[in-house]
């Protein structure tokens, strides 16, 4: 059975929105961080891991089932483990739990290793995985069938320098910094997410630009990121309507 890892805090002022909902982008940054301490405390972290093999862990997709987000000042617990691995894919799970300890978002991320040098993806080694109990099996996490988008709304995102992570690329949150910017403030007032499925497909550079895109149908949404004629990204999100809450510093 995986080694679960737990960590606990309360929902930072600056980690949330103007509903007082926890920005979904810093969520995922925090998960990370949570598994990354999980790894150091197993042996295995990601320094380690480049020292000792040259390999870097990339993240290929995000699935996100969301009963309901925490809110600013809420308590929660992120749980992980590395729950199952196949010759070429990990699947890490994230359970967020509330202080009554109720799951209400479950997250589920496709990891892959890649050698440094050449960028190519490297098979998953016993090495590694063996120090968190992962499991091996066939079985592949599959998501939707993304359809290329050739409509719908689009916006243009400079490319900056704080959005790029040590490796010299773009910090995989904020790819979904630009899938929910491009709705709009007003329909993200009045929305939240109930699913999201998040696909990577292509790094995007440094210094370039590029284009967020998205078709609705409902309350739900098909979204593009992509730059130099190339897919970068796509996601799929479910939304459902909220009130906004009008939350004040200090209330």
């Amino acid at each position: 059975m995986a080694k679960t890892f737990e960590y606990s805090m309360k929902i930072p002022f600056d980690m949330s929105d103007v509903n007082g909902y926890i920005k979904i982008p810093q969520l995922i940054l925090l998960s990370l961080q949570v598994s990354g301490m999980q790894s150091i405390e197993l042996g295995m972290s990601d320094m380690y891991i480049l020292e000792n093999y040259n390999l870097v862990w990339i993240i290929t997709d995000y699935n996100m089932k969301i009963d309901r987000l925490p809110v600013f000042d809420e308590k929660i617990t992120i749980e992980t483990y590395a729950m199952s691995h196949n010759r070429l894919f990990c699947y890490r799970a994230f359970n967020i739990k509330d202080e009554e300890g109720n799951t209400i978002i479950e997250m589920v991320a496709t990891f892959v290793l890649m050698d440094r040098d050449t960028r190519k993806v490297h098979p998953v080694m016993s090495e590694i995985t063996d120090a968190f109990d992962s499991e091996f099996s066939k079985t592949m996490l599959r998501g939707p069938r993304f359809k290329e988008l050739e409509g719908g709304v689009e916006q243009e995102y400079r490319v900056r320098f704080y959005d790029l992570d040590m490796n010299g690329h773009v910090n995989n949150s904020k790819y979904l910094d630009w899938v929910f910017e491009v709705m709009g403030a007003d329909f993200l007032t009045h929305h939240v997410p109930k699913k999201v499925h998040l696909k990577y497909v292509k790094e995007v550079l440094a210094g370039g630009v590029i284009t967020s895109q998205y078709e609705q149908e409902g309350l739900k949404t098909q979204h593009q990121i992509s730059s130099d004629g190339h897919i970068n990204a796509q996601a799929e999100i479910e939304w459902e309507e909220v009130e906004e809450k009008g939350w004040t510093y200090g209330k």
